[in-house]
């Protein structure tokens, strides 16, 4: 490469960096119109690109740059105010810029466009002239300039992912600089601290460290089995080494996700403008830190939640302040690492996801049936916004209403071994909730052995690990509509066999139920549901290099990579939530949740039922199914509180709300009234916790069913004879919806959010 490319290679990587500070500082600027060192800033960097373009012979955009150059002097030195059209002008500009340079880079010269327009409209803005009526249309480029055309400001059509950098800043220690040293000095050194290296050659490092700690690994299983302290003491220094110089190449690749950030303020300017909206953004934890590969990953999935957040889950100005709300909606970003994770918070004050549209429109396109509809709890229907095709937009715009976006964010977050939740409040706002791991390339992993193969599990996705001797294993699981489950403190976990998911086997098997035959289980999430998967033995954890799986393979669902154990042999490493949905554990539509699986108020079941009998009031007998029961307490009556119009108790560090089922359901009070301490069942409700108070607990049965059903259901939606007695089948999700907004208002922290 001769000199001259390396001067323009620097000059495309100096100029694209400089245009992504341009962007934020010209919004900013919008809202401080009197800061002068902002505005010296712009300035300059219009000044640099302007100079150096004209140095390398880049005529075109030094053209371009010279009447923006020309604009921003007068606004620098107080001849001309800034004004929302002026502003708007110079984010064109910036675009036309950027496009500009993309030609550099991808043909060696700037293109054949003039920017006619462009020109033409800064220049008149310049001069005072009115453009009312032009502004629009006067930063488009002409039909032959389609490749660099300016930006309009619902759809901006080239972003800083359209010229990808070549090269990636790398931060290098330095001695601190004295308290004497004044600014400037501070800055020469900040300046030099930093040295470019390609990555490219970041990704070659780091591919070497794999390498390397799968040689450390090897040799950590070698040396298990020597007794030369000599030999052994060299190896323990050795992975010493190795695990600093890992952290160390693992640092090069990490990026603040503020750079990731950067361009929402501009993005939330231009779609607020567009959609005639108010909305300020704020970003907390712009410092926090991921791998550039998750970077990446998670970028277009984070703009698409920013756009929508302004696009349906802000209101116009006028319906905000009717509401009793500041005109101007406030967007929050807040990122923070949280167990080796990263949490990413997008959250909004508008008005919230509504419930009965979404489920209108999930009925009108077939996600879901109308009988399916009535008997969702509202978390659920406010997930369908992830279903494929989904969309609440009236009118297909270039902002939204393609039904492509939501489903698209959920997917790619998944496919990084992610999560994606969202919670929202009518009238109140949304928010969504991301967790990503820090990094793709060496991930911590449980090693466990089926059917004679190891596979790897990524701790990301671990919870606990439960081993039930031979004399629990028989006792301890229990079938419930032909699957097998284990009953976890109170609460019904489903068990897959690893085996069977995979097809290790032939004709199944189920769990293992041979006397004096332990049962391993590793408790895993998937999609905010837990589960069971049973194996063979249960080995180790260790660092793992993650490999990708060759294309023949891309389709397995159950596997999300390779890698290299300690002997040289390879061990593929699960995706969890692949296995999830191949065992039905998780529904692969995602948009019904666990709620039709095993529950007696939804789907019938040919095996028995397992149910928590209850009496209330003149001895009327009740039943619910048990896998909706979290916990039997008993709460003294000193512990009760209020909130509001409801009755609480502190319980795990929250509010517990209590429902007395004989007032709800008119019921004479009984005995309810001197007991205490008081009965209460914990009823897990849309991820929330309620607590029914009972008059007596009086047994758990399982039995085969015949239900009565009622014309009018309703919290009752029928009746059978258990234990040979007239038993009231008592539907709670249906008792309490309807009081759902009242019976939580104010109970959760971090429901303000995103909407749909």
């Amino acid at each position: 490469m001769s000199d001259m490319d390396e001067i323009v290679k620097e000059f495309l990587v100096e100029s694209t960096e400089g245009l992504d500070t341009l962007d934020r500082n010209l919004v900013a600027l919008e809202k401080r119109p009197g800061d002068k060192e902002l505005m010296g800033g712009i300035f300059r960097a219009i000044h640099t690109i302007k100079g150096t373009s004209g140095f390398l012979g880049f005529g075109r955009l030094e053209s371009v740059t010279h009447v923006g150059e020309s604009l921003l002097s007068d606004l620098r030195d107080g001849r001309k105010a800034l004004t929302p059209e002026i502003t708007s002008a110079l984010l064109q500009l910036v675009d036309a810029v950027r496009a500009i340079l993309g030609s550099i880079e991808s043909t060696g010269i700037d293109g054949h466009e003039d920017f006619a327009a462009l020109v033409d409209l800064l220049t008149r803005l310049q001069k005072g002239e009115s453009v009312a009526g032009k502004a629009e249309g006067a930063g488009k480029p002409k039909p032959e300039e389609k490749s660099a055309k300016a930006v309009k400001a619902e759809a901006p059509a080239v972003t800083a992912e359209s010229v990808p950098s070549p090269v990636a800043a790398v931060p290098v220690p330095v001695p601190a600089v004295s308290a004497t040293e004044g600014p400037e000095a501070k800055g020469s050194q900040a300046t030099d601290s930093n040295i470019r290296v390609d990555v490219s050659l970041l990704d070659k490092l780091m591919n070497l460290v794999g390498e390397l700690v799968l040689a450390r690994n090897q040799i950590l299983q070698y040396t298990a089995t020597q007794e030369d302290s000599g030999f052994v003491a060299t190896t323990q220094r050795l992975n010493l080494i190795t695990t600093e110089l890992q952290e160390g190449v693992m640092k090069t690749r990490m990026q603040p996700i503020g750079n990731v950030w950067a361009k929402f303020p501009r993005v939330v300017r231009d779609l607020a403008l567009a959609c005639k909206k108010q909305v300020r953004i704020e970003m907390e934890g712009k410092e926090t830190e991921l791998d550039k590969t998750i970077i990446e990953a998670i970028k277009d999935p984070l703009t698409h939640i920013v756009r929508n957040s302004v696009d349906h889950g802000m209101e116009l100005p006028g319906d905000r302040v009717a509401r009793g709300k500041p005109a101007e909606g406030r967007l929050l970003l807040r990122a923070y690492h949280e167990g080796g994770q990263v949490n990413i918070e997008i959250s909004d004050d508008g008005g919230g996801v509504d419930v009965a549209r979404v489920k209108a429109k999930a009925i009108q396109k077939g996600l879901i049936t109308a009988e399916q509809a009535t008997r969702m709890a509202e978390r659920e229907i406010v997930n369908l916004i992830f279903a494929p095709g989904f969309s609440t937009a009236e009118q297909v715009s270039n902002i939204s209403g393609r039904g492509v976006g939501m489903d698209v964010v959920k997917t790619n977050t998944e496919k990084i071994g992610g999560t994606v939740d969202v919670s929202s409040l009518p009238g109140q706002g949304t928010t969504l909730k991301i967790k990503i791991p820090l990094t793709l390339a060496i991930i911590p992993a449980l090693i466990v052995t089926t059917g004679g193969d190891r596979f790897a599990i990524p701790q990301v996705s671990l919870l606990e690990l439960v081993r039930l001797e031979g004399d629990e294993a028989g006792p301890g699981i229990e079938m419930v509509c032909g699957s097998p489950v284990y009953r976890l403190r109170g609460q019904l976990l489903p068990l897959v066999h690893l085996a069977d998911a995979l097809g290790l086997r032939s004709g199944g098997g189920g769990v293992p139920s041979a006397s004096g035959e332990a049962v391993n289980i590793v408790v895993l999430q998937a999609d905010e549901h837990s589960f069971g998967l049973v194996v063979d033995e249960i080995n180790d954890t260790e660092e793992i290099v993650v490999k990708p799986l060759g294309k023949q393979l891309k389709g397995i669902s159950a596997f999300a990579g390779a890698t290299i154990m300690g002997d040289g042999r390879v061990a593929l490493i699960l995706d969890v939530l692949g296995i999830a949905q191949k065992s039905a554990v998780v529904s692969e539509a995602r948009v019904r949740g666990q709620t039709e699986a095993a529950e007696l108020t939804r789907l019938p079941c040919d095996d028995k039922q397992m149910l928590l009998l209850f009496r209330l009031g003149e001895g009327r007998r009740m039943a619910i199914p048990l896998s909706l029961v979290a916990r039997l307490e008993e709460f003294p009556r000193s512990a009760i509180e209020r909130a509001g119009n409801h009755q609480v108790v502190q319980y795990r560090d929250r509010l517990l709300p209590l429902l007395r089922l004989t007032e709800l359901l008119g019921e004479s009070g009984g005995d309810v009234e001197e007991r205490d301490p008081l009965p209460v069942v914990v009823y897990a409700h849309a991820g929330r916790d309620v607590g029914l108070v009972v008059e007596h607990i009086l047994d758990i049965v399982e039995e085969h069913l015949t239900v009565h059903r009622r014309q009018r259901p309703g919290a009752v939606y029928g009746t059978a004879v258990i234990q040979q007695q007239v038993t009231d089948l008592l539907d709670v999700r249906a008792l309490i919806e309807g009081m759902d907004g009242l019976l939580f208002a104010g109970a959760e922290t971090d429901t303000v959010g995103a909407g749909v």
